[in-house]
């Protein structure tokens, strides 16, 4: 088996980028635990919202540095198809991990809220709008709900790969020492 690894600075964002993603998710789902307009709510809302928009900022780091760095190639390789089921669910991942946090903004934007990044205000990217507002909630949702199934398959493929495949695909991007 291969000992190729990614470079630390992926493997770094990967995992940072998951654990974002896990405070994002654990915020909405707590905040319901708060009555409107309290201060534990408002603090989950305003955490969701900027680590959301910071999974957007890690996730576009993550893009420049995969174009620039070297992928280590799955040892032994995969079948054509499993490349194929590969590519196109890194692709939906991304997709997911741009679209929300760039759905989350439109949102609040609409809402005719502040965007807020861990303090600093953010420029609105639409005018209040209420009805805009209402169908890019709906679209949030329902990207959230999708989000589970993907990140969920994402790591049911890891454990695959793992377990029955016995490749090194999770190996290469576990964090730790190399080689």
């Amino acid at each position: 088996m291969s000992q190729a690894r990614y470079p630390r600075a992926l493997i770094g964002l990967h995992w940072l980028t998951l654990l974002l993603i896990v405070v994002v998710y654990v915020c909405m789902e707590f905040r319901g635990m708060f009555p409107r307009g309290s201060e534990p709510r408002d603090l989950m809302k305003a955490i969701h919202f900027s680590a959301g928009l910071t999974v957007l900022v890690f996730v576009l780091v993550r893009i420049l540095m995969r174009l620039s760095a070297s992928i280590p190639p799955v040892t032994p390789p995969l079948p054509a198809l499993q490349k194929l089921a590969a590519a196109a669910a890194h692709l939906a991942l991304y997709g997911f991990m741009i679209g929300m946090p760039l759905l989350g903004w439109l949102l609040l934007s609409a809402e005719g809220d502040a965007i807020r990044l861990w303090g600093i205000t953010l420029p609105a990217l639409v005018g209040a709008d209420k009805g805009l507002a209402h169908t890019l909630e709906d679209l949030h949702e329902t990207g959230a709900t999708v989000g589970y199934a993907l990140i969920g398959l994402h790591a049911l493929a890891a454990l695959y790969h793992h377990y029955i495949r016995r490749d090194d695909t999770l190996r290469r991007m576990l964090p730790g020492t190399r080689g």
